[in-house]
């Protein structure tokens, strides 16, 4: 079923359109879920709330592209989902990607103290712009799609060693450019 199809059994309110979203979108909803929350009873409750924050969304909006938009709820309730299980005994990818972003946002913390996160983000989007494509998809599909270093390295075709690199590599490129943008828009 294509994605306007499924925007309109939304505008019209017929449930058997959350079968159809979790045909097209639940696997990778899952997906995502998994590797923040890091367990299957929690991953559950989790896609629970995500069709229901679908349902409660549309109507109003006719969202473009319809899957990011259903990727960002899918993360959104997870990490909500993760902040409220502090007691949280073992290590899930989020926890990882955290730590290795922790390296680069909170480390210079003057460069991103005052920074709006939309503005972040924007500097986020065009820094990924200006890099090699490889290097862009390792770096959304391990800090957005929270994928580990193993999925990566099977999607892009390269080793593990290799998806660890460039992204160590692609950290400190963005480190360098949100310093560099940072103290360039403060002159």
């Amino acid at each position: 079923m294509n994605d306007e199809a499924i925007i309109e059994m939304l505008f019209a309110r017929e449930e058997d359109v959350l079968s159809a979203i979790d045909i097209k979108y639940g696997g990778r909803c899952r997906k995502i879920s998994m590797a923040i929350v890091g367990n299957e009873q929690d991953v559950e409750e989790c896609m629970n709330d995500i069709y229901l924050g679908i349902w409660e969304r549309i109507p109003p909006e006719r969202p473009k592209p319809l899957s990011s938009f259903i990727y960002k709820i899918a993360r959104n309730i997870s990490l909500k989902k993760q902040r409220t299980n502090s007691t949280m005994k073992r290590r899930c990818v989020y926890d990882e990607a955290l730590e290795e972003m922790d390296n680069l946002l909170f480390v210079e913390e003057n460069v991103c103290e005052n920074i709006e996160r939309e503005e972040l983000e924007r500097l986020i989007q065009d820094f990924l712009r200006s890099v090699e494509k490889e290097s862009r998809i390792a770096f959304v599909r391990r800090y957005w799609f929270m994928e580990s270093y193993d999925e990566i390295a099977k999607k892009l075709g390269i080793s593990t060693k290799n998806v660890s690199v460039r992204l160590v590599r692609t950290r400190e490129k963005l480190r360098k450019f949100l310093k560099e943008r940072w103290n360039y828009d403060e002159r």
